[in-house]
């Protein structure tokens, strides 16, 4: 498992108190360490999920994120009220003590550079990531799950399914 970085001290694995396993960025104790640096801080694996889809989302060359059938749930899910989008779809993310290792599932837009793009993706994951947690981002894997070609319309655009 990679592990997590940070920039003020030593790190641990740790479950937070809804049982979602984070990692905790171990500040320094006593009067002697400026104040910014007392204290420890938890990032949950989900953060950095949520920090990487953003990130992914911010290529205009990205269509969507997500393989078929996370799509299709997708989809179905965000039809119901009050549940919005889910940010997290098409990601995986693993998180040790110092660094992390993000997995995404892509859908491209038709006529862009694939490899342009995912060079692209990783460079904001990675930067986004590293900036917002603190931890260093060893590798950012990238799978393209589909081309949406500009003729293709999704259920949700159209209005729905067979029935009016």
């Amino acid at each position: 498992m990679p592990e997590a970085t940070n920039r003020t001290g030593t790190n641990t694995t740790t479950k937070s108190r809804n049982g979602e396993k984070g990692t905790t960025l171990k500040g320094r104790r006593g009067t002697d360490a400026p104040p910014g640096m007392r204290g420890d801080t938890t990032v949950a694996d989900n953060v950095v999920a949520k920090i990487a889809g953003m990130a992914a989302r911010e290529i205009p060359e990205i269509h969507n994120l997500g393989g078929g059938m996370a799509r299709a749930f997708g989809a179905v899910k965000e039809r119901v009220p009050g549940s919005g989008t889910d940010i997290t779809r098409g990601v995986a993310v693993e998180v040790g003590e110092r660094q992390a290792a993000v997995d995404l599932d892509i859908v491209v837009e038709y006529g862009a550079s694939i490899v342009d793009t995912a060079g692209d993706v990783r460079a904001n994951v990675v930067q986004a990531v590293e900036g917002m947690a603190g931890l260093e981002v060893v590798e950012v894997n990238i799978a393209v799950q589909d081309v949406h070609l500009p003729d293709e319309e999704e259920e949700s655009e159209q209005g729905g399914g067979r029935v009016a």
